[in-house]
């Protein structure tokens, strides 16, 4: 049997405004300053969308977003109003602050390849000498990006910077340093309970009509956080050992191991059906294993008819 896969939206709503697509998610603001964000099958590595799409991807991460802000929303208002669609959520349009509040609990990825070259501060926080690869952080550091415009790469900037280029005022930055933390120790207890160790995330804000911060787009994703297994971490650690991730990396490694990097002139491979399959039920593994819920399949038979009828009644209703 051959399973639909959602590569792109093409909703009828009433009052469209504009259509954003990302490499992954498709965003309509509509009249009201409401929002359809469509979490589509598509997969993206080395920023490059691959040509297949895996089924119950969108799904697998339109549910944890919601999930979590739904877990998270006493600490800090967010923009998500409701999920009429398993690959939907619909929530209020907010004017985005330019910045991505990253949070690190360990020296791990971009951090460490920094620490590696010999730095010891990232965005003006400072990194312990004597740090190893994975290692936890005396206490988590908050190393804020510039969001950049599309088609160039997010910059490391100081909290400083931030506010003397007038991206955020002082006390919009502190406002925003306060919710990481919270909303970073939160995640941290949450991936505990299932038996994960949550190593860094990143948060993006915005302003609604009021003007008051809210946090927007998803959270503690696997697309957007870099999780272990908790389980054998300290052995690991000990003898040197790389660490036991639960993110895309395995597609990233897939890749890599059958030439491809992004880089230009390369051929990318081509994914099997089989292979593809394994992706998805491996996307599934994480759902359940971040959120602790079983996975419950939506219904691939039309998948673009599924979410405008579900849309329809949304509205409707």
């Amino acid at each position: 049997m051959h399973m639909q896969t959602l590569m792109q939206s093409d909703l009828h709503l009433k009052g469209i405004k504009d259509k954003y697509t990302g490499k992954v998610r498709e965003v309509y603001t509509l009249e009201n300053d409401t929002l359809v964000m469509v979490a589509t099958d598509r997969l993206s590595a080395f920023d490059v969308v691959m040509p297949k799409g895996i089924p119950y991807k969108g799904q697998i991460l339109n549910q944890i977003a919601a999930h979590m802000l739904q877990a998270t929303s006493d600490i800090v208002p967010n923009w998500l109003l409701a999920t009429p669609d398993p690959n939907v959520a619909v929530g209020k349009a907010c004017e985005p602050l330019k910045v991505e509040m990253v949070i690190r609990g360990y020296l791990a990825g971009h951090a460490a390849r920094e620490y590696a070259a010999g730095k010891r501060t990232l965005c003006g926080a400072p990194m312990p000498e004597g740090m190893r690869e994975n290692d936890a952080f005396p206490e988590p550091i908050i190393t804020p990006a510039t969001k950049a415009e599309q088609g160039e790469h997010d910059e490391d900037i100081t909290p400083e910077d931030l506010v003397s280029r007038g991206i955020v005022t002082q006390s919009e930055y502190d406002q925003l340093a306060a919710y990481t933390r919270a909303l970073f120790a939160r995640g941290t207890e949450m991936a505990a309970k299932q038996g994960l160790i949550l190593v860094d995330t990143k948060y993006e804000f915005g302003k609604d009509t009021d003007g008051n911060i809210v946090l927007i787009d998803e959270i503690h994703t696997p697309d957007s956080s870099r999780y272990f297994y908790a389980e054998g971490y300290e052995e690991r650690q000990s003898k040197g050992d790389p660490q036991r991730q639960l993110s895309k990396e395995f597609v990233r490694r897939w890749l890599i191991e059958h030439g491809f990097q992004g880089k230009p002139g390369q051929q990318l491979p081509e994914m099997s059906d089989a292979y593809i399959q394994s992706v998805s039920e491996r996307y599934i593994e994480l759902y359940e294993h971040i959120t602790g819920q079983p996975f419950q399949k939506a219904d691939l038979s039309n998948v673009s008819a599924r979410i405008q009828e579900n849309l329809d009644q949304f509205f409707k209703s």
